[in-house]
């Protein structure tokens, strides 16, 4: 061979080396980590078998169990102040995905025409993982609930823009049958599972790092459950406040799905690098005796459910695992959905600054600390914004505010003000409007403040919002 095909020869091996070394260099699966959300619906703060709160017994399900989420707590930190953006599914998933207040955003309810919300923002999780390392494969499985494709958003792989009839098969078609409740793939549990595992399995050959979310269609009513674990709970003795056989059945189904995904996620030898977090996009459903068949629980020690601002429709839980976590442990420190875009693109080797189109803001500081600590965002207090009169639960329009430990709640028909110190009675039960005039001022003026500078939606009588264009919305100025 001759000395130039040698030196041509060594040449290439160089380039090839080069470039190995450089894609390696971008996207080594042993340092960049990976994220896994899991979402479910409607699941109440103490729907579950992890305690949230240390120190309160009842901040637990009293019948239900969830075995695999205990596991991955124990391994983790709860958040026992964690809130939805909303006490409704589609602003609590908007949120998640931009970062921004369901306020913000202006979309504040289900049903809403969306189509003023520019979908071409580079501020969503996908997109700002990919700017990060463009190794990055994105995807979701199960409810999506908003109003553009995946794909709009940044995601590589998903299921579509599914709503909740996608939770069941044949929805039209096998309506009666549904209604039976049983069904060995339950709310798509187990089909939407395996879909987010063969996802995994895939990073795991590629070693490509990953962000995949989950979003459960369960325990989202009407209730479905499998067979054998509606006999497991027929023979149970009933809780004190939890007592509903087959909602306590989904409960567990769910957390077998959630199991099966942790079980596979180990088994790849992914779980060191990966932070996994399960969450609820609202709380769950409060006791409303004129309709039973929304009766599948109670939210106790919580005050009222989903649809409101009280603390039982947008206080979840929260669980997050993963690279340093101190394990078993729980942070009191408030956080919102809206936290977890700054807060996963912080973990993966970026922090955003601070500015005014994004309200969340990082809690990777109270990962490493061990539980202490405080989330710094542009905005003052996590906001809350129900600017409708919902015929199903308080059936007035409000918006609440949380700083540090008290809430505000602002009814919009009369003015009427509710203050509340969390700390001490999250029950919700003692107005304190009389005996702390400069916390009530402090936290109206702030409320009142971001709603202006958002342009929030504003309410009026009668008004619904459903498929309302965004320039006919009367708003705050």
């Amino acid at each position: 061979m001759k000395t130039g095909s040698y030196f041509f020869i060594l040449i290439s091996l160089i380039i090839v080396l080069f470039l190995g070394c450089k894609t390696a260099s971008i996207a080594p699966n042993e340092t960049t980590p990976n994220f896994i959300v899991i979402l479910s619906d409607d699941q109440g703060w103490n729907g579950t078998s992890v305690q949230m709160m240390d120190d309160l017994p009842t901040s637990k399900s009293d019948y239900h169990e969830t075995p695999h989420l205990e596991a991955l707590a124990n391994r983790g930190m709860r958040f026992s102040s964690a809130y939805a953006s909303a006490p409704v599914c589609s602003p609590s998933r908007y949120s998640i995905q931009l970062g921004k207040t369901p306020a913000r955003l202006k979309m504040i309810r289900v049903g809403m025409n969306t189509k003023h919300i520019n979908h071409q923002t580079p501020y969503t999780i996908p997109k700002l993982l990919k700017k990060i390392n463009p190794n990055y494969k994105t995807a979701h499985f199960g409810k999506w609930g908003i109003g553009v494709h995946p794909s709009e958003l940044g995601y590589d792989e998903s299921d579509g823009m599914t709503g909740n009839k996608d939770g069941v098969f044949n929805y039209k078609a096998n309506r009666k049958q549904w209604q039976n409740n049983v069904d060995e793939d339950p709310k798509k549990i187990f089909s939407t599972t395996a879909r987010a595992i063969n996802f995994l399995e895939r990073q795991a050959m590629s070693k490509q790092p990953f962000f995949l979310q989950v979003s459960h269609y369960a325990v989202h009513s009407d209730v479905m459950m499998r067979q054998k674990t509606l006999d497991k709970y027929q023979s149970k003795p009933r809780g004190r406040y939890q007592k509903h056989a087959g909602f306590a059945a989904m409960t567990e189904d769910l957390d077998s799905g959630v199991g099966l995904l942790l079980k596979r996620l180990k088994a790849l030898g992914l779980e060191k690098n990966t932070y996994v977090i399960y969450t609820s996009d609202n709380g769950a459903v409060p006791i409303m005796p004129p309709k039973p068949k929304y009766n599948r629980g109670s939210n106790f020690p919580l005050s009222r459910g989903k649809w409101d601002a009280m603390e039982g429709g947008i206080r979840v839980p929260f669980v997050i695992a993963g690279p340093q976590i101190t394990p078993g442990s729980e942070s009191k420190t408030p956080i919102t959905h809206s936290d977890l875009l700054p807060t996963i693109i912080d973990l993966a080797g970026q922090k955003l600054s601070l500015q005014d189109d994004i309200d969340g803001g990082s809690f990777k500081s109270i990962l490493n600390q061990g539980a202490n600590g405080n989330v710094s965002r542009f905005s003052e207090g996590l906001i809350f914004h129900v600017p409708y009169e919902n015929g199903i639960a308080l059936k007035r329009a409000h918006s609440a505010i949380i700083m540090d430990h008290f809430k505000l709640i602002k009814f919009h028909d009369n003015n009427e003000l509710l203050l509340f110190d969390l700390n001490n009675d999250f029950e919700e039960q003692y107005n304190l409007i009389m005996s702390h005039p400069n916390e009530l001022k402090q936290l109206k003026t702030a409320l009142d403040s971001y709603l202006h500078k958002v342009k929030a939606p504003k309410w009026k009588p009668g008004i619904t919002w459903k498929n309302k264009p965004i320039e006919k919305i009367n708003s705050y100025h």
